[in-house]
């Protein structure tokens, strides 16, 4: 008899490895998920910008980023698997904030708020700083540490949002947006708010 063997799953934590302008990047399993780069023979820790995560987002492909999900606690990871084109900012967000993920669990969409904080408060990136805000004064406290309007509204119409992957562009003008009476009105009666919606909304407000 003839004895095939099945292959066998790899019982270990994957880190992620990519390539950006030539140079190898990767995250490191849950829980560290620390973002590094090879120098030489070392791989040293980043802070990954913008770009880079926007970059990994899309050369890490289903296939890459299934098998490092199986890892990552179930709840974290029906979460990180509504992203698409933000999965990587997603990533660092939770990593990062731990304590935030129930209310980003209830409100996807501010994850893209959280992901690009360091931009639009005009400063370097600022996590500790974050999570204490968060700590003392809960999700409310956070919409104004991100300049957002601390309501119920603004949550409700995050909470409406189509997908949670906010294009960039939109963030600083849907920021200023969510301040307007008129528009809070407007994206209140929509049960679901389309990145078409954001677009005329934010084209608007530039206009």
């Amino acid at each position: 008899m003839i004895l095939t063997r099945r292959p066998m799953k790899n019982p270990l934590p994957i880190a992620l490895t990519w390539s950006h302008y030539g140079d190898l990047h990767r995250v490191t399993p849950w829980p560290e998920v620390r973002f590094e780069r090879l120098y030489g023979d070392d791989w040293l820790p980043i802070q990954p910008d913008s770009e880079l995560l926007a970059a990994a987002s899309l050369i890490c492909r289903q296939r890459n980023w299934t098998p490092y999900l199986e890892f990552i606690p179930a709840d974290i990871r029906a979460f990180l698997q509504g992203f698409s084109f933000a999965r990587m900012e997603a990533l660092e967000v939770v990593a990062r904030c731990p304590g935030l993920v129930p209310d980003l669990i209830e409100t996807p969409a501010l994850t893209a708020f959280v992901a690009a904080h360091a931009s639009l408060r005009g400063t370097a990136p600022r996590w500790a700083e974050l999570n204490a805000v968060h700590e003392r004064d809960g999700i409310y406290g956070v919409l104004s540490w991100l300049g957002l309007p601390a309501s119920r509204q603004t949550l409700a119409i995050l909470q409406h949002l189509e997908s949670p992957d906010l294009p960039r562009r939109f963030l600083e003008s849907l920021r200023s947006q969510l301040w307007e009476p008129r528009t809070i009105f407007a994206l209140q009666r929509m049960p679901a708010i389309t990145d078409r919606d954001l677009a005329l909304h934010c084209q608007s407000a530039a206009a």
